[in-house]
């Protein structure tokens, strides 16, 4: 028997798939829905933030980031777009202002090896007795562990791709989020590039800066060893 021109088996198959198509979306956007912050950050807040922003190898497959700088530059928030190889003469550029008092909230981004240079960047900001407010990593490409503290750090990877969930070594002090944003469509190359993830990684930051009058984690003391791999020695992989 057919109704409507279909078979009543076909339709409750129809049905069903949509039923999950729509499960499958709804999953997405949680996975990847941002935090809003309830207001934008004020000047005087934005004045005293740098948000470094680290590209993978060779410069030419995470120019999502430069869109990122972009967005926050329109909103007055001063950024810094380099190659993930620059991270320990930005952590030594970030301390400088820090110390002088031009600097009070550091956010770090990285994607790929970016976001594989940013424990050793928070690594180093802490010895040099700097804190670092917030740092998200876009689909890190290697075993990743936090040694030290940022106050917040967000991995955002593919668990079905090249990235990796971050672990936290014993004495980790802040708050590790993994983000696994498999099944959403994006791809280890599109990750950065993204809408719904650059809209996310913004809305972090203006939420960090937001929170900029708390008092910052605890870092190292000037001079204490601090054990972190280096990302610049690992083999390059984007």
């Amino acid at each position: 028997m057919r109704s409507n021109g279909r078979h009543p088996a076909g339709a409750r198959q129809l049905s069903t798939l949509r039923g999950w198509a729509m499960g499958l979306l709804l999953l997405s956007a949680v996975a990847i829905s941002p935090t809003t912050a309830k207001a934008a950050p004020s000047e005087a807040a934005v004045a005293t933030t740098h948000v470094y922003l680290l590209r993978g190898v060779l410069n030419i497959f995470s120019l999502g980031l430069d869109t990122i700088g972009d967005r926050l530059q329109a909103q007055g928030i001063p950024v810094t777009v380099a190659n993930f190889v620059s991270w320990s003469s930005l952590a030594d550029e970030a301390a400088a202002a820090y110390r002088a008092g031009r600097l009070k909230t550091i956010v770090l981004v990285g994607h790929s090896s970016g976001a594989t240079a940013l424990p050793d960047m928070i690594a180093k900001l802490n010895q040099l007795g700097v804190p670092v407010k917030l740092a998200i990593g876009l689909d890190s490409v290697f075993k990743t562990r936090l040694s030290t503290g940022a106050e917040r750090y967000i991995n955002i990877y593919i668990g079905d791709g090249p990235g990796e969930p971050v672990r936290a070594a014993a004495g980790f002090r802040g708050k590790l989020d993994n983000v696994d944003v498999r099944g959403t469509g994006v791809g280890h190359i599109s990750i950065d590039k993204n809408e719904a993830i650059q809209r996310r990684v913004i809305a972090e930051i203006d939420a960090a800066i937001m929170r900029s009058r708390a008092p910052a984690a605890p870092v190292a003391e000037p001079g204490t060893p601090r054990r972190a791999r280096s990302a610049a020695a690992a083999p390059a992989r984007n």
